[in-house]
């Protein structure tokens, strides 16, 4: 489901792992900037990101498990660690059934029990499979379907319940373009020959897991076909990444007769009552032209070929989680193919993305009470409050908006609702039953148990409340329906934010994280929304037209980046990402400023507090990454790779010219009147 990364924009960020330092300056204090992390053969001038973190990127060669290593992929590791322990107790702790102990216990525990789920095989989805097989007619297919969404396994397309964007204050059901099995529709559509060999590579996976599922090699092969066309097809009607940032164009509230007339081969009446949803007479359809074509094969494609499609999505979504030759085959082609992943990871972290989405909030809050101080919290709040002054400020001094833009800004950066840390109330699990008899069986019961919770939400008051992170995810997000910016316990370590290191290196990054997400208020698409989190113009045309000028010039600069041979950054594609980040820099280094050690601007370690602040934002980013891995992100990802997200901003930001001496000449000098400011 795209419910949260459609609806919010998600900062994907890098982190280094936790470690126990001392304050700046003692014997045995760590170093925040460690000197062996820098490689002085790169000019800071000509290249910042390499020369920050040259030696870092060449020591930290990316293990076999991995498809890429950095910041954040060290402070991932070690807080797997602490959850893995966590889980391990909760395993063996024996605790009265229906307790979230006991649930998430048995979910790790029969996720675990490799014995028991190689004895299992496929068997742990017969019945899912014996109830495709029963299907006869077109309308037995969508009744299956729905069975499917019901289970969070979204054939054909995508279906979800979240804020009306036009009517904040109320639920509403999204129908979205969906059904493919491939990242993204231009894998099947594009014909370089990377795409191209993809394709070739898919089809052999059909083939092996058709195989595997007791096809023999003759139905595998024209089962795999079948796959393949029907999922072009589906990805021919698609739109593309950059088509699906527009929010407006994605808003079409539609009546159920309505849509029944431009789809009358599905009754959506029916459809939803089979997802147990009631009294709807509107929903939204993200993009209508999908719906027609979906609507157009639901006749031209054959019940057969329509089970076939239904088979392969149940077995694939599942098919990493069974037994062995399953899990083999899905790694090869996921991890390996896709990805340049060499080995697989641990069976136990495997299992945790499982448990995350089943239970994340069960396992997050005995997390924070064991790894998540009060303190911690407090002075991320306070520097959210200081960031948000700052920005106020900001708003008021730009050069390019009219004041009556400005009042409305500040009036929606006035009541942005702050998150941080964990929920102040935890979801309840108390209806969601977990045993240790079937590990698949756990995962799809979690997902229905997740469904019916979603379904229940229509007609109920918008709760604010509500989180889109787990507490010990490493990352963070901004949320234009409910103007919120939640920062979780995960993200609120080393390097991003720790009491004990100096406020340079603390603004480079914690601080930049949360201009960041503050930006994401105000960036290309978040800048549609108003205070009250509605999709609503509240910019005067000369302000629409003056951001469209700034926004051009930077998707410009971005798509002038070359990531690998004559592949370049997608500047459009990340452009949202973009102005966050150029926003979020900016924004703290401001703060930054106003702090005791901003003004002294004197020497720890060699280096000025103005280039320290530099260092802390940049290590953020350091990561050494896989061809295939890269590749994918460029078609499929909303940021910049991180090169790019460290060396961009800086490129514009005269601070930077000023603390490393960058001169006309160097190759981290942009024109002065090339350089740009939005907010």
């Amino acid at each position: 489901m795209r419910k949260q990364t459609l609806l919010a924009s998600l900062l994907v960020v890098s982190s280094l792992s936790v470690l126990a330092i001392s304050k700046p300056g003692s014997k045995d204090s760590f170093k925040a900037i460690d000197p062996k992390n820098i490689d002085t053969k790169v000019r800071p001038q000509d290249d910042f990101y390499h020369y920050a973190n040259g030696m870092w990127i060449k020591n930290n060669p990316i293990p076999g498990t991995e498809v890429r290593w950095g910041s954040f992929s060290v402070l991932q590791d070690n807080t797997y660690k602490k959850l893995r322990g966590l889980l391990d107790e909760a395993a063996a702790s024996n605790s009265p059934k229906g307790t979230n102990q006991q649930k998430v216990g048995d979910f790790y525990g029969s996720a675990m029990d490799s014995a028991k789920i190689e004895s299992q095989g496929i068997s742990v989805i017969s019945g899912e499979l014996a109830m495709i097989d029963r299907v006869t007619t077109k309308d037995e297919v969508l009744a299956a379907a729905a069975k499917m969404q019901r289970m969070a396994l979204a054939p054909m397309f995508s279906f979800y319940v979240y804020i009306d964007q036009k009517n904040s204050s109320e639920y509403i059901p999204y129908v979205d373009q969906g059904g493919l099995s491939l990242p993204d529709r231009d894998y099947y559509v594009n014909t370089d020959p990377r795409s191209t060999k993809i394709r070739e590579e898919f089809a052999l996976h059909l083939e092996k897991i058709f195989a595997l599922a007791g096809d023999d090699a003759a139905k595998a092969k024209l089962n795999a076909q079948t796959i393949l066309r029907m999922e072009t097809r589906l990805a021919k009607a698609s739109k593309t990444r950059v088509e699906m940032r527009d929010p407006q164009a994605n808003y079409n509230k539609m009546t159920v007769t309505e849509v029944n007339k431009t789809t009358p081969n599905i009754d959506w009446s029916l459809h939803f009552s089979r997802l147990k949803l009631t009294n709807n007479g509107t929903f939204i359809v993200g993009q209508p032209k999908f719906l027609v074509e979906l609507n157009n094969m639901i006749v031209d494609e054959t019940v057969e070929a329509w089970k076939t499609y239904l088979r392969w999505h149940l077995i694939s979504s599942v098919a990493g989680n069974m037994n062995n030759a399953f899990v083999e085959e899905s790694f090869n082609f996921n991890g390996r193919v896709m990805n340049g992943a060499k080995q697989m990871k641990p069976r136990w972290k495997r299992v945790l993305g499982n448990i995350d989405n089943a239970m994340g909030e069960a396992l997050g809050e005995v997390y924070v009470k064991k790894y998540f101080t009060d303190d911690a919290k407090k002075r991320c709040l306070d520097m959210v409050n200081n960031m948000q002054n700052v920005y106020r400020e900001r708003i008021q001094k730009l050069d390019w908006m009219t004041d009556s833009t400005k009042t409305a800004a500040i009036a929606k950066l006035d009541v942005f609702i702050k998150k941080i840390g964990y929920p102040d109330k935890f979801k309840d699990y108390s209806k969601l039953e977990i045993t240790r008899e079937s590990y698949v069986g756990n995962i799809l019961k979690a997902n229905e148990f997740a469904f019916d919770q979603m379904i229940e939400k229509m007609g109920q008051p918008v709760d604010k409340t509500e989180w889109g992170m787990t507490p010990y995810t490493i990352n963070a997000y901004y949320n234009p329906t409910i103007n919120e910016i939640v920062f979780p316990a995960g993200i609120l370590q080393f390097p991003f934010f720790d009491p004990q290191v100096d406020d340079a290196v603390n603004y480079g990054g914690i601080g930049a994280v949360i201009g960041h997400e503050m930006t994401h208020g105000f960036d290309d698409q978040g800048c549609q929304y108003d205070k009250d989190g509605n999709l609503k113009n509240w910019w005067k045309p000369a302000d629409e037209k003056a951001f469209k000028v700034k926004t051009t010039t930077l998707i410009n600069q971005y798509n002038a980046y070359t990531v690998l041979d004559t592949v370049h950054v997608n500047g459009e594609l990340t452009l949202g990402e973009n102005i966050a980040d150029l926003g979020g820099i900016n924004i703290a280094y401001d703060a930054f400023k106003r702090t005791e050690q901003g003004k002294a601007n004197g020497k720890i370690d060699g280096f000025t507090a103005d280039q320290r602040f530099f260092f802390g934002w940049s290590q953020v980013w350091r990561q050494n990454i896989t061809k295939e891995n890269l590749m994918q992100r460029i078609v499929t990802d909303p940021h910049s790779p991180g090169q790019f997200r460290s060396n961009g901003p800086l490129t514009n930001m005269p601070e930077f010219y000023k603390a490393f001496g960058v001169k006309e000449g160097d190759k981290m000098w942009r024109p002065e009147a090339e350089r740009l400011k939005v907010w």
